[in-house]
């Protein structure tokens, strides 16, 4: 399951991911409907669905200061809001990497991709490393 950040919403940027993507693709309200989701409840909610990998622009807020949970996955671009439409093949491309490449290697990493680097740490070291995409 990926789950996109409510800033992501209308954009069409679920159906893009949903053309390759063989799990669901849904954006984080609707796993509390009705409410207001507030970014420091996004990690409980995150531990609700079986292994989701969440994607958000808001590196800013979660970046470093969400603790990475072997429940699931953060990946924080660091994209401008006008650079959102570049997310869907750079995620394909984030996800097919051989450290990344499946759903039991993500979990536990909290992911930050800048148009330079790939940073992540894990629930087990907080240290971040850097991979080649």
């Amino acid at each position: 399951m990926i789950v996109l950040d409510e800033q992501l919403l209308g954009r069409g940027l679920e159906a893009e991911i949903g053309a390759w993507y063989r799990g669901s693709v849904c954006f984080i309200h609707e796993l509390r409907p009705h409410t207001v989701v507030k970014d420091d409840v996004i990690p409980a909610l995150l531990r609700l669905p079986r292994q989701p990998t969440f994607v958000t622009i808001n590196d800013h807020d979660f970046w470093r200061k969400v603790e990475a949970d072997a429940r699931f996955c953060m990946v924080c671009f660091d994209f401008s809001d006008s650079e959102v439409r570049q997310i869907p093949p750079t995620l394909k491309r984030l996800l097919r990497h051989p450290k990344f490449k499946t759903k039991a290697q993500r979990m536990g990493c909290v992911i930050r991709y800048t148009h330079v680097s790939v940073s992540y740490y894990t629930r087990r070291d907080r240290t971040v490393r850097t991979v080649v995409l």
